[in-house]
């Protein structure tokens, strides 16, 4: 399975996806916030990137940009719940600035795994 990296200040939604992305035999690593999480990607290659857009210290987007420049070919998805604008704003600005896959919050469990599959199984960036 994949080695997948985790950026959400939320701790504990960070907790429930790790636990649900293992129980299907994906490694999971995780971050924060943007900061941590683009440091991350740097000495861990993950093969996915799952990132938050609302958070402290970098946000989601700047975050991707980051990780984009990092690796032109990185799979990323983008999630949100929102928060001033509504969550499809940050979600579409996300997936032109990279992100191959986007979900708003709350998702479903089947959701998330259909992105990861989709996201691992394509190759254009």
């Amino acid at each position: 399975m994949a080695r997948i990296l985790l950026i959400d200040d939320d701790r504990e939604l960070r907790w429930t996806l790790r636990l649900m992305l293992e129980e299907v035999g994906h490694e999971v690593l995780e971050a924060a916030d943007g900061v941590a999480g683009v440091e991350l990607q740097s000495r861990m290659e993950p093969e996915l990137i799952i990132t938050d857009i609302i958070m402290p210290e970098k946000e989601g987007i700047e975050t991707i940009l980051d990780l984009r420049r990092r690796d032109p070919n990185a799979r990323i998805i983008a999630i949100s719940g929102g928060g001033r604008l509504t969550p499809k704003d940050f979600l579409s600005a996300a997936r032109r600035l990279g992100a191959r896959c986007t979900l708003k919050k709350p998702f479903r469990r089947e959701q998330l795994l259909e992105a990861i599959y989709t996201c691992l199984a394509s190759d254009a960036a």
